[in-house]
């Protein structure tokens, strides 16, 4: 009798516990197992419902032709990015990159998560009570990886690769018809002027292009060769053949106007000769994905071909 009573007594915290726990992915139905940058996860065979935590993954999965049915933008009250077209018109917003919305999240019923340990290492664990949940390990310089592993969560590994396949011989048509053209890279921030080396994504562009960068720019000194700031004084070392600029948001972009109308940019010769060309913040600097990569060959095919 008392173990009865002890064992009714127990039910209530039972189905609390229950109730508090996520469906598990072997409840879903057949798994694989995914090795990524916080361990191994089995996920599920053919997810459904993919929640993406970074404007990459939004690009990779539309490349590979899925609709994530959550994702974050790069900055608050910002719309999903617009190269990306009508793909994302049903994608919830889920919060920003760095504050994604876990009840927002845990609301859609995803059976993957995407995730960055760069970007959400503290999340992790409360993200993997939610849904099975993959991490790539950094951002920028690793795209490629990042973008094979994301589609190797979704079960498209083999698409991906033949992606990037089709990117890369493209690039390399791309710039042997751009040839002994010096191509500067500068991005306005709300609080500073950056110049972009050759480790950044639209750094790696060019160098699968074999397009060459100015000396400057190669940031040869610097550990980190992703970018580096320039202060307005300095903004000769910003100078190339040609020059392409975007803006990081309303800030960065009265900040890039001003800049842009003083005589020290006026003064530099890729600005004087006609060849500065602002470009999509998103496609440059933030989509960091094969769309967007081709976007930017589409760009230097654009803006260079008549300058050779």
């Amino acid at each position: 009798m008392r173990l009865r009573l002890a064992l009714l007594a127990m039910l209530p915290v039972i189905t609390l516990a229950a109730c508090g726990t996520s469906t598990s992915s072997s409840e879903a139905g057949p798994t694989r197992t995914v090795k990524h940058a916080m361990g191994e996860t089995s996920v599920p065979m053919e997810p459904k419902r993919v929640v993406v935590l970074d404007t990459d993954k939004l690009d990779s999965m539309v490349s590979l032709g899925i609709t994530p049915v959550g994702g974050v933008v790069a900055t608050e009250n910002e719309p999903f990015p617009a190269y990306l077209g009508t793909a994302l018109s049903t994608t919830k917003n889920v919060g920003t990159i760095a504050q994604p919305n876990l009840e927002a999240i845990a609301a859609l019923k995803p059976d993957l998560i995407l995730g960055s340990k760069f970007r959400q290492e503290a999340l992790y664990q409360k993200l993997s009570q939610i849904a099975p949940t993959v991490y790539t390990e950094r951002v920028g310089i690793t795209w490629k990886e990042n973008f094979l592993l994301d589609a190797e969560a979704v079960g498209k590994k083999d698409q991906a690769q033949q992606l990037l396949s089709a990117y890369e011989a493209r690039a390399k048509e791309t710039g042997s018809k751009l040839s002994d053209i010096k191509v500067s890279i500068v991005r306005f921030r709300p609080t500073e002027i950056r110049v972009y080396g050759p480790d950044s994504f639209s750094g790696i562009v060019l160098g699968d292009a074999g397009i060459a960068r100015p000396e400057a720019q190669l940031l040869a000194d610097k550990e980190d060769k992703r970018f580096t700031a320039i202060s307005q004084e300095n903004i000769s070392t910003a100078d190339g053949d040609a020059l392409f600029y975007t803006a990081f948001g309303d800030a960065a972009a009265k900040s890039q106007a001003e800049v842009t109308a003083g005589p020290l940019w006026k003064n530099l010769s890729a600005v004087k000769e006609g060849h500065a060309f602002g470009v999509d913040d998103e496609i440059w600097m933030t989509g960091i994905g094969v769309t967007a990569a081709g976007k930017i060959l589409d760009d230097l095919t654009k803006y260079l071909t008549p300058l050779v």
